[in-house]
Order: structure tokens, then sequence, then C-alpha cells
């Protein structure tokens, strides 16, 4: 933790320390990056704006994160204004910065508030960090007048100010009351209580089918061996090369083996099929004929 701290009041100090751009310099440096990619142009105009961006840092503090977490992706955000901005249209540096600033540390609070992900759209952004103060607002406003308002009615007041549904209010504020548990915990205070991982259903193969594919795989392999019974040695070769193997041959490299043309042997690969298929209809007569 001391760590930390020390990391974040020597980023602040030298932060503080830096440079004040004025007007016509910080064009010159918008320029020089812009038209020229002058990294050092670019290192300058985003020192001096450091500031800003820890200033901007430290009000997303109350949501829980590291204060170094959130100079980081707050400077991220500084580094691609500085990247996409137009000095032609007029605006000053700072100006421009502070809406990538607050998106981008806006963005790492939202995907790191909980294991559950809370939303990405603009109107959810705007009710994750104003559902707080905009309630607060309408009910110190709400007493102030003498009325009582329930909580489905605030909520109504909310999603009417904030302009968003209702059911996103209801969704956030489910999310921004509660916190998230460990799969690990007790359903129970009971000393032999299951855990909640043991309620979730298992997403691997069960036994039933662990057997069900043994057996299947099994039945297959005794029809294989009795179906290659019916070729001669090389048709087995054949087909246990073209068909049998991880990486098969070519028809190409068998016939200059055997000493064939390649259509040659494709015909006794289609004739070895055909011996197959025979023996294993065959086979699965005399099955159906036992079975029956």
């Amino acid at each position: 933790m001391a760590v930390a701290a020390f990391s974040d009041q020597t980023m602040s100090r030298k932060a503080m320390q830096a440079e004040l751009l004025d007007a016509e310099t910080e064009l010159s440096l918008a320029y020089a990056w812009r038209d020229h990619r002058d990294e050092q142009a670019l290192h300058r105009l985003i020192t001096a704006y450091m500031r800003l961006a820890i200033s901007m840092a430290g009000k997303f503090r109350r949501y829980g994160a590291p204060m170094n977490d959130l100079i980081q992706e707050a400077s991220l955000g500084l580094m691609k204004a500085a990247d996409k901005f137009d000095p032609d249209r007029g605006v000053r540096f700072s100006t421009y910065a502070v809406w990538w600033i607050k998106a981008s540390i806006q963005d790492y609070v939202m995907r790191n508030w909980s294991m559950v992900r809370t939303g990405s759209t603009s109107s959810q952004k705007s009710l994750f960090f104003n559902l707080r103060r905009v309630q607060a607002r309408l009910e110190r406003e709400a007493a102030a007048s003498g009325q009582v308002v329930d909580r489905q009615e605030l909520r109504r007041m909310i999603a009417a100010e904030v302009g968003v549904p209702l059911h996103d209010v209801e969704m956030m504020e489910g999310r921004l009351s509660g916190s998230d548990y460990s799969l690990n915990a007790p359903q129970s205070s009971e000393e032999e209580s299951r855990e909640w991982i043991d309620a979730l259903e298992d997403s691997g193969e069960q036994a039933s089918q662990q057997v069900e594919h043994t057996h299947d795989t099994e039945t297959l392999r005794q029809w294989l061996l009795t179906a290659l019974t019916a070729l001669n040695d090389r048709e087995r070769f054949i087909v246990r090369e073209r068909k049998l193997r991880d990486d098969p041959r070519t028809l190409e490299s068998l016939g200059d083996e055997l000493g064939l043309s390649k259509e040659r042997v494709r015909q006794l690969e289609a004739a070895a099929f055909g011996k197959m298929r025979k023996m294993l209809e065959t086979e699965s007569r005399e099955v159906m004929h036992f079975l029956g």
C-alpha cells in the first residue's frame, strides 16, 4: 500500500512540475505531431497535460479502483486525445482531451466494477455514473416540497431524468447495491452446507455419455476390423494408408510404391470400400436376425 501511495505521490509531483503551455506553443506542438509525427512534440504535449489526467483520475477513486490503474487509464485517454486532436478546429487541447480521458477511465471502471458486465452503451454509462447523484437530488427536491415518493416512482423519475428505460434503472440499481460473491461460499449457515458451485450444472461429458461413447467406439472398431477381413493384403494396405493414418497418403505416392498408376489405385480403393460395405451389410442383417 505504501509503495502504491509513493508511486501516486511521485507521479503527481512530476506532473505538477511539468511546463504550462500557452496556446501558441500548444498549437505548434500539435501541428508538429499531426503533420510530421514528431515524437518529441507528442511527449512534450502529453507531459504538460498529465496533471489534468491525474486530476480527473482522482475523481473516480470512490469506485474502489487502485489510483495507479486509474492514472494509467487516464494517460491512455490523454494519448488517444493527442493522436486524434485536430489543431485546425480552434479548440484548446485540454478541452478536447477531457472527453477522451474521462471516457477511458469510465470504461476501465465499468469493466472492473463486477465480474458481471454492467454495460457499455452511452446511456448505461450515464446511468452508472449518475444514478446515485440524480437519485439524491430527486429525493432532496421531493423532501423540500413535502412530497412522499416511493421507490418505484423514484425509479421512474430517474429514468426520465437520465433518459433510459425503467428496466435499465432497476438493473443498474441492483448491480450498484450488490457485490460479487464467491461460488465457494456455503448456501446456508449449516455446518454441512454445500457450496454454491455445487449447484452449477456440469458442462462436461456425463458418466452415461462417456459409457455410451466408449461402447460406440468399440462397436465401430469391431465393425471396421470385420469389414477389413473382406479385403486382400493390397486392398487393406491402400485403405489403411488412405483412411486410417493421421496423415493420409496421396493416390500418387501409393501408386509409386505399388508400381501402379494413380487412377488404378483409386479404382482399387473404390473396390475395397465396396467390399467393406457389403460385409457390413451382411453383418447387420445377421445381427438384426439374431435380435429378432
